[in-house]
C-alpha cells in the first residue's frame, strides 16, 4: 500500500480560504452587498402584509391597501433582480477562485520532489487533481454563492422577527436549538469521515492505476487473482466509508426537518397569547410567522451546503496538503505554512560532486547503501558498475537529488543536491533513464519544458545536436506538430538516420528527451543505462546522439554494458551497498579484483590465475 500525501489541517484550510478571498476581495464584497440588498428587499413583503391586515382591521380604505400592495409588487421583482445579480457575481468569483486553485495545484504538483510522488503513488495525486479539485470547484461555483445568499437572508429574517418583538425573536431562536445540537453532532464526525472517504478513493485509484500500467507484468506472473482481490478489498473499504458519510447525512437531515416546523408553531402560540393580552397586533404576529416560514428555505439551503462544505472542505484539505508535501515527505510534519514558498538554496560554489558517509534504506526494506564515499570531479566521466542489487541505481537517484540520504551528505559545490529547488537542480544535475515520455502537445511544447524561454532557433539547434532535426522537419507542421495521445507519434515519420535504418519510435522519444537535456544544459548527466532496453541498431543510433549531449559535461554512467566502463575516466565498483573499488579501467583489470572478474566474465574469458 502506498504512503499517501499529507492533508492540510483546519487552520491551514481556513488560512488558504482567506487567502483566496483576499485575492478577489472586491468581487467578494460585491457579492455580500448584493445579497444584503436582496435580503432587505425580501423583508418588505411580510411586513407590508402585516400592515395591510392591521389597516383593514382598523377600517382603512381600499386606497391605503392598494398603496401597500403596490410597494409589495415593486419589492418582489427588485429582490429577484438583486438575487440574480448576486448569483452572477458570486459565480464569477467562484470561477476565478477555482482557476487559482487549479493553477496552484499544478504549480505545487510540478514542485513536488520526485521521491514524494513515487512513494505516494500516482493514484492519490490523480484523485486529488480530479475528484477533489472538482468538489472544490462545485463549492466555489454553486455552494459558496448560495450559502452566502442564504446566510444573509437568514440573518435578516431573524433580525426582522426581533424588531417586531424581542420575545418572539427569542422564542424563534430557542425553537431552533434542535438544529444547533444536530449540527454540532454532525460536524464533530463529518470531517474525519469525509477524509477517510477521500483516502479510500485514492487507494482505489492507486490500485487501478498500478494494475492497468503493469497489466502485462500481472499477466506474465499470474497475479490476476491477487490484483482482483486487492481491488475488491479497496472497493469494499471505499464502500464502507461512503456508507458512513451517508448515515451521518441521514441522521442530520432528519433532525433538521423536525426542527423546521417548531419555530412557526411556537411563534403563533406565543403571538396569540400576546395578542389576546393586547401586547401585539394580528398583523405583527402574521408577519413574524411569515418571516419564520421564509426562514425555512434559506436555513435548509445553509444546512445542506454546510453538509457539502464538509465534503468539499475535506477535498480542499487534500488539495492544500500538496503545500505541506513540498516541504516534507508524504507523512512528515510541515516545515512552514502550506501556502508559503520554499526557501531558495544558495547557488553551488562549483561543479564538484561530493558523497560522504552516505547510507540509505527504502521504507520497506533493508539498508541499500552502507557508508559510500565518492568525489566526482567536474568534467570527469565516471562509470558505476556492479552486480544487480549492489545499489547503483539508488546511488544515481541520490546524486540526482531524487532521494535524500538517510545519513551522510551528497553535495554539489558544497550545497546539498536534494535542497536545490527544481530550477537550480535542473541546471546542475539531470538523470537520464531508460524511460522517456512524450507529453501531450506539440514538439515545441515537449522541448520548452526544459527551457521555457528558448526560441525556435534554440529548439532546432537542440534537435540537431541529437540528430533529430531531419525527422522533425518532415513532420506536417514541424515544431508545431501535435504529439502524444490523439496526435502524431514521434515514430510516425519516415526519416532515416545516416546508415539508412529507420528510427524506431523508442529512439525518437529518447531523442526528444535528449534534446530537452541539451536545452536544460546541466553540468552533470547521470545515465542509468539509458539505452539498455533498445535493440542494438537503435541503441547505436541513440548513443551517437547521446555523445553530442555528453560533450564537455560531467558524466556518471550506471553501466551494465562494460564497454561504457572501458571508455570512462574512472570506474567505481559497487558491491552490497558499498564502494569497493575505484580507479581506471586498466588499473582495476590489472589489480585482479571484483572489476577484473566482471570484465573477464563479460568477455567470456576465465579469470587469470592468481
Amino acid at each position: 500500500m502506498s504512503t499517501q500525501l499529507p492533508v492540510a489541517g483546519p487552520a491551514d484550510v481556513r488560512a488558504a480560504a482567506a487567502r483566496l478571498i483576499r485575492a478577489d476581495g472586491r468581487a467578494f464584497a460585491a457579492v455580500l452587498a448584493l445579497n444584503a440588498l436582496a435580503a432587505a428587499a425580501g423583508l418588505a413583503g411580510p411586513w407590508l402584509l402585516g400592515r395591510i391586515i392591521d389597516e383593514v382591521r382598523a377600517g382603512a380604505g381600499v386606497a391605503a391597501v392598494d398603496r401597500l400592495a403596490l410597494v409589495i409588487l415593486v419589492c418582489a421583482p427588485a429582490q429577484l433582480l438583486l438575487a440574480r445579480a448576486a448569483r452572477f457575481v458570486g459565480h464569477r468569483f467562484g470561477e476565478r477562485t477555482l482557476a487559482r486553485v487549479r493553477e496552484e495545484f499544478v504549480d505545487r504538483t510540478l514542485a513536488l520532489p520526485a521521491s514524494v510522488v513515487e512513494r505516494a503513488g500516482t493514484g492519490d495525486l490523480t484523485a486529488r487533481g480530479t475528484a477533489d479539485v472538482a468538489a472544490v470547484g462545485t463549492t466555489l461555483r454553486d455552494a459558496g454563492p448560495e450559502l452566502l445568499i442564504s446566510s444573509v437572508q437568514a440573518l435578516f429574517l431573524v433580525g426582522a422577527v426581533f424588531l417586531l418583538d424581542p420575545l418572539l425573536g427569542g422564542c424563534a431562536v430557542l425553537a431552533q436549538a434542535g438544529v444547533w445540537f444536530a449540527l454540532r453532532w454532525y460536524l464533530r464526525r463529518a470531517r474525519p469521515a469525509y477524509l477517510a472517504e477521500g483516502a479510500a478513493t485514492s487507494e482505489v485509484a492507486e490500485i487501478v492505476s498500478a494494475t492497468t500500467s503493469g497489466a502485462r507484468t500481472v499477466e506474465a506472473f499470474g497475479l490476476e487473482q491477487r490484483r482482483v482481490t486487492a481491488s475488491r478489498d479497496a472497493l469494499d473499504a471505499s464502500r464502507r466509508t461512503r456508507m458512513r458519510t451517508l448515515n451521518l447525512r441521514s441522521v442530520f437531515f432528519t433532525a433538521v426537518e423536525i426542527s423546521n416546523v417548531l419555530p412557526v408553531a411556537v411563534v403563533l402560540m406565543v403571538g396569540g397569547v400576546l395578542h389576546a393580552r393586547g401586547a401585539m397586533s394580528v398583523g405583527a404576529v402574521v408577519a413574524a410567522a411569515l418571516y419564520l416560514r421564509q426562514l425555512e428555505s434559506p436555513l435548509d439551503t445553509i444546512l445542506m451546503r454546510v453538509e457539502q462544505l464538509q465534503s468539499s472542505g475535506a477535498s480542499f484539505a487534500r488539495v492544500e496538503g500538496l503545500g505541506r508535501a513540498q516541504h516534507t515527505g508524504p507523512a512528515g510534519p510541515p516545515s512552514g505554512p502550506s501556502s508559503g514558498p520554499m526557501a531558495k538554496s544558495p547557488a553551488p560554489a562549483d561543479d564538484l560532486i561530493d558523497v560522504r558517509g552516505v547510507r540509505y534504506a527504502y521504507d520497506r526494506g533493508g539498508e541499500v547503501l552502507r557508508g559510500v564515499d565518492l568525489t566526482v570531479r567536474p568534467g570527469e566521466r565516471l562509470a558505476v558498475v556492479g552486480p544487480s542489487g549492489a545499489g547503483k541505481t539508488t546511488l544515481s537517484r541520490l546524486l540526482a537529488g531524487v532521494d535524500v540520504p538517510g545519513s551522510g551528505t551528497v553535495t554539489v559545490g558544497g550545497v546539498p543536491i536534494a535542497s536545490l529547488d527544481p530550477e537550480q537542480l535542473r541546471r546542475q544535475v539531470v538523470l537520464v533513464t531508460q524511460e522517456h515520455h512524450v507529453f501531450l502537445g506539440t514538439v515545441r511544447d515537449n522541448l520548452l519544458i526544459a527551457d521555457p524561454a528558448a526560441d525556435d532557433a534554440a529548439l532546432w539547434a537542440a534537435l540537431g545536436a541529437v540528430g533529430a532535426d531531419d525527422w522533425v522537419r518532415e513532420l506536417p507542421d514541424g515544431l508545431g506538430t501535435e504529439l502524444g495521445p490523439g496526435g502524431r507519434p514521434p515514430g510516425a515519420g519516415h526519416a532515416r538516420p545516416p546508415g539508412g535504418a529507420p528510427v524506431a519510435d523508442g529512439s525518437r522519444a529518447q531523442q526528444l528527451a535528449l534534446a530537452r537535456v541539451v536545452l536544460a544544459d546541466p553540468h552533470t548527466l547521470i545515465l542509468d543505462e539509458a539505452t539498455a532496453l533498445l535493440d542494438p541498431a537503435t541503441a547505436r543510433h541513440t548513443e551517437r546522439a547521446l555523445a553530442a549531449v555528453l560533450e564537455g559535461r560531467t558524466v556518471i554512467a550506471i553501466a551494465h554494458r562494460l564497454h561504457t566502463a572501458h571508455d570512462a575516466d574512472r570506474v567505481a565498483v559497487m558491491e552490497e551497498g558499498r564502494l569497493t573499488e575505484l580507479g581506471t579501467h586498466e588499473g582495476l583489470v590489472a589489480a585482479g579484483g571484483a572489476y577484473a572478474a566482471l570484465w573477464h566474465s563479460w568477455h567470456g574469458e576465465p579469470p587469470p590465475a592468481s
